[in-house]
């Protein structure tokens, strides 16, 4: 059971780490195609600064719904169901393969 433990950790900080990964990568194709820089003279802004707060502005966006997204994930609970149903379906498949064991042993070695 202890390494039943440390697996579903792993397994779920990796899911953890995925699902950022995913949601950030998304969030950013979609914003992709709105990512126009209005015109303005040089004297108002420079090109360099307007593009570098523009990409400031997109990433500080990005990581504000990718925290509400991951706030909303936790809200449901899904690492404890997904514990839950792992054990579960351990506990069947490891039952019914003694089962199948015992009838295999009892198939080839047969009473006498």
């Amino acid at each position: 059971k202890v390494s039943l433990f440390s697996f579903l950790t792993d397994w779920s900080d990796t899911m953890n780490k995925l699902l950022v990964v995913t949601v950030l990568v998304s969030l950013f194709a979609l914003s992709a195609e709105s990512f126009r820089l209005p015109r303005q003279t040089e004297e108002e802004q420079g090109t360099i600064s307007a593009i570098t707060d523009k990409i400031r502005n997109l990433y500080g966006n990005t990581v504000n719904t990718a925290n509400e997204y991951l706030g909303k994930l936790k809200g449901m609970k899904l690492e404890e169901k997904v514990k839950n149903f792992y054990y579960e379906t351990s506990t069947v498949v490891g039952t019914y393969a003694g089962i199948l064991q015992d009838q295999f042993y009892h198939f080839i070695y047969p009473q006498q």
